[in-house]
């Protein structure tokens, strides 16, 4: 192989000797003083996650399971254990509960990802080779605090134990991603123990319906447009929740399933049919009732919601608290009437302009 380059051997001789040098001396100077072990901190990512206590230690086995879809975040929305830490090498295997799904595991830097799955028993594994710290979500309840991390080798880390920085839901400690000062934490909207409302086979035929989910305690609760449920991305998740008065509800679109949109079925209120990941639309909800909503495209295929604010089966009369919310909200000039439940919608910043355009003519869905 021919080595002209240019170069004559004088300087090429002196160019190697100089890099000989070179090397030796780093390797001195990292014998002399080894790179310090950077730490990682998991508070953050862990903040909004209701089952995180510490770092529970595997180290030593050569394959562990984590459960997905535990009680943890209001429902059967947690990986068990959130945290854990293993030997390079070691296989970690994620099992399925059957109990709020469908879920999956998508680790954040796109390494691996599980497929969306329901069954109890079904499993998923991946091995870790390397020392570090890898983060995962289930995607469809990410914006609940269904997130874990796994911690291969003697990667220093820290996270969150007990209630010091995660708070589960209905809680009001100050750690929680989405809590502020509240309204109460544990369901403040409603006398004694929550009562299931009676939904009247409103989820009828929703496949990803599994109960109500306590989101109490929070200022802003998250509902995704466009989760995993109903044979594809037609579901909101979580389908039902129930929120202290006061709440802001924030809808937010997974950017999946096409053009969605969240209309009131049992209360006049209307989102733009929108289909971009990260699109918002939010309402604040106050008083006590049950909220029902649809997407109107896709109403069919089960994509329904429902939003049960305070806890109105257990007010007095029983039920008697939820047909009230069957009135208008609204009087012929516009203006809210005098009725037991508001809602406001809160229109974000970039669409201040919307009511002007209306006027000037049709608005188009936006992209």
């Amino acid at each position: 192989m021919s080595t002209d380059d240019g170069i004559d051997e004088g300087r090429r001789d002196a160019m190697k000797t100089l890099a000989i040098g070179a090397t030796a001396g780093g390797l001195a100077a990292m014998g002399a003083r080894p790179a310090a072990a950077q730490s990682t901190d998991l508070s953050d990512w862990f903040s909004n996650v209701g089952n995180v206590d510490g770092v529970v230690d595997e180290t030593g086995e050569s394959e562990v399971t984590v459960e997905v879809g535990v009680s943890g975040n209001g429902g059967a929305f947690g990986f068990g254990p959130a945290a854990v830490r293993v030997d390079p090498g070691t296989k970690v295997v994620w099992e399925w509960t059957g109990e709020g799904t469908p879920h999956n595991v998508v680790a954040e830097d796109g390494s691996y990802e599980s497929e969306y799955i329901s069954d109890a028993g079904a499993t998923f594994t991946h091995t870790f080779e390397s020392e570090g710290v890898s983060k995962y979500v289930c995607g469809p309840h990410r914006a609940m605090g269904m997130k874990g991390a796994v911690i291969v080798g003697d990667a220093d880390v820290t996270v969150p134990s007990g209630s010091s920085t995660a708070t589960p839901a209905g809680g009001s400690g100050a750690g929680n991603e989405t809590s502020g000062s509240g309204s109460g934490g544990g369901g403040s909207g409603g006398s004694g123990d929550f009562v299931e409302p009676d939904y009247e086979g409103w989820f009828d035929g929703v496949g990803n319906y599994d109960g109500t989910v306590d989101m109490t305690g929070q200022d802003e609760v998250t509902i995704e447009v466009g989760a995993q449920g109903n044979d594809g991305p037609f579901a909101f998740g979580p389908a039902a929740v129930r929120v202290d008065p006061g709440t802001t509800v924030v809808w937010e679109w997974t950017g999946e399933g096409g053009q969605h949109n969240v209309v009131g079925e049992s209360h006049d209120f209307e989102s733009p049919m929108q289909g971009s990941e990260g699109d918002t639309y939010a309402l604040e909800l106050d008083g006590e009732g049950v909220v029902k909503y649809v997407c109107a495209p896709h109403r069919m295929a089960g994509m329904k919601g429902a939003v049960v604010v305070g806890n109105p089966a257990a007010a007095s009369g029983g039920g008697a608290g939820i047909d009230l919310f069957e009135t208008s909200l609204w009087g012929l000039a516009g203006a809210i009437v005098a009725a037991p439940f508001v809602a406001s919608q809160i229109v974000a910043s970039r669409r201040a302009n919307d009511d002007d355009e209306r006027h000037r003519g049709p608005r188009q869905p936006a992209d």
